[in-house]
């Protein structure tokens, strides 16, 4: 079984209006509502995939039962650990006359000891059968060494663990062995120490060195450029395919989605990052995830390189 992991799950609401003047009412066009959280998105893709997952975290209060609806209608399981207060709203509001978007994006509520507490004994119920995808930033209370908690967990239990966040803490956890680290080329940069994104040779350096620390598989983002993956066997290259941009936000989540739900397909690596990249790409030029409708013809536009490896 795949468990997605989302430690700061949300609502995100969605704005259309023509204008935003202060000290009046601004009436708006249109509105959405969305359940979100990287890991929740994780398991939304791999549903559109057929996969069957459990979506694992906290939520609290209505915003946070919203989110456990809206996974359970689509057949989703949950096992959400229900904490005190309500689960963040966060709004983007798009104004048509200046052509701007405003993000506005919440802490979270406060995670008590005794939640965490029972997170990871959850946790310990996983076994070498399974994989848990971690993904996105950690509501207040929780502290990032955490990650390093669940990664001793899962090379205890023999586990595939998944880590998508930019925590400094994140390279701790290698000498765990990671199955999968996915982080973006400013994340990879800062965890070793660069203060600028360095070229893409040192980046493919850097991920080597991930691999060597521990980490089994790197997929690496790299936005408009497309991506990577490393493992000690090879050194993969995708370009991304040219499209419009609409919504960057969901794209990484979508990537990663597919290319986990692929590993679990038993996909050769060059074909799923392909897949994994086109699907990425479809979400960018979507309002909102894939339905994998149009990635086909986005597949036709990526490349794979092999730079290096076996």
């Amino acid at each position: 079984m795949i468990y997605t992991l989302t430690l700061n799950p949300a609502i995100d609401l969605f704005i259309e209006t023509n204008q935003l003047e202060p000290n009046i009412v601004n009436r708006t066009e249109s509105s959405d509502i969305q359940a979100n959280g990287k890991g929740v998105n994780v398991s939304f893709i791999l549903h559109r995939m057929n996969i069957d997952n459990t979506a694992l975290g906290f939520i609290g209060g209505f915003t946070g039962h919203y989110i456990e609806s809206q996974l359970n209608e689509q057949s989703i399981q949950t096992d959400f650990i229900d904490i005190p207060g309500n689960t963040r709203i966060n709004v983007f509001t798009n104004v048509n006359a200046t052509q701007t978007e405003y993000k506005l994006v919440n802490k979270g509520p406060q995670v008590p000891q005794d939640k965490q507490a029972e997170l990871l004994m959850q946790l310990q119920e996983l076994t070498e059968n399974d994989f848990l995808c971690i993904s996105g930033s950690f509501a207040q209370g929780i502290d990032p060494s955490i990650l390093i908690k669940i990664a001793e967990i899962a090379a205890q239990n023999q586990f595939k663990l998944v880590i998508d966040t930019s925590y400094q803490e994140v390279p701790e956890t290698f000498k765990y062995h990671p199955f999968l680290v996915k982080p973006n080329e400013v994340e990879l940069s800062h965890w070793f120490n660069y203060s600028t994104v360095p070229d893409r040779q040192t980046l493919i350096q850097l991920t080597r060195k991930a691999v060597q620390m521990g980490v089994q598989n790197v997929l690496l983002s790299l936005g408009a450029e497309g991506a990577l993956f490393v493992n000690k066997d090879e050194v993969l290259y995708g370009n991304a395919p040219q499209i419009t941009v609409v919504n960057t936000a969901g794209s990484g989540d979508t990537m990663l989605g597919t290319f986990l739900g692929g590993i679990v397909q038993h996909m050769p690596a060059a074909a799923n990052l392909q897949h994994s990249i086109a699907a990425g790409s479809d979400t960018t030029q979507s309002s909102w995830i894939t339905d994998f409708k149009n990635v086909p013809e986005l597949e036709k536009q990526v490349t794979i390189q092999k730079l290096g490896g076996k």
